[in-house]
């Protein structure tokens, strides 16, 4: 019986094998569109009982991994619709506890690079509207493609071109602003 079948037949270590296999990918999603990994996590937590409760309605198998990601933005969509941008900050702490090890494994000085460059980049998306961050997030760091986007969010293939050109556009813009050379 593969994940799914277990998962449908409400098989409770089908869902911490689901968990396992998935909440990276989400947490990382989640992390880049609300700014908060406390949040974050409960997005995915919440993620992860919604697909648990409405498995039966996946229609293809082999989409589960967009169909996780669908529920996720859609609660992170629900959730910034409920706060004020105003409140919303950037934590540079979170920066530090987040680094993988690979990236600490040439030392000291690539690890200040890394931690910088990433920092800027972060802080930088963390500037463009959700609408573009959004996107971003999805095709640069999920590697997803025009047309599944367009699938996920449910636009035109062409809508999501515009976002990303724009977004890359005002990305730059902020980057170059922000004095990282690599924007050029």
């Amino acid at each position: 019986m593969n994940l799914v079948q277990r998962l449908q037949q409400k098989e409770e270590k089908a869902l911490v094998q689901l968990m396992e296999l998935h909440g990276d990918y989400l947490l990382r999603t989640a992390f880049l569109l609300v700014k908060d990994r406390q949040v974050a996590e409960e997005i995915v937590q919440d993620s992860f009982i919604v697909a648990f409760d409405k498995i039966d309605q996946l229609q293809h198998e082999e989409r589960l991994r967009n169909w996780l990601t669908m529920i996720s933005l859609n609660l992170c969509r629900s959730r910034m619709r409920k706060w004020s941008w105003k409140h919303i900050l950037v934590g540079f702490e979170d920066k530090f506890e987040n680094l993988e090890d690979d990236e600490i494994v040439n030392g000291p000085e690539d690890m200040l690079m890394t931690l910088s460059q990433n920092t800027e980049l972060y802080i930088a998306i963390q500037q463009l509207d959700y609408k573009y961050r959004e996107v971003i997030t999805l095709h640069y760091f999920n590697e997803l493609k025009v047309n599944e986007i367009s699938d996920q969010l449910n636009e035109k293939d062409s809508t999501i071109k515009t976002r990303l050109s724009r977004g890359r556009k005002l990305l730059k813009e902020i980057l170059l602003k922000g004095g990282l050379k690599h924007a050029e």
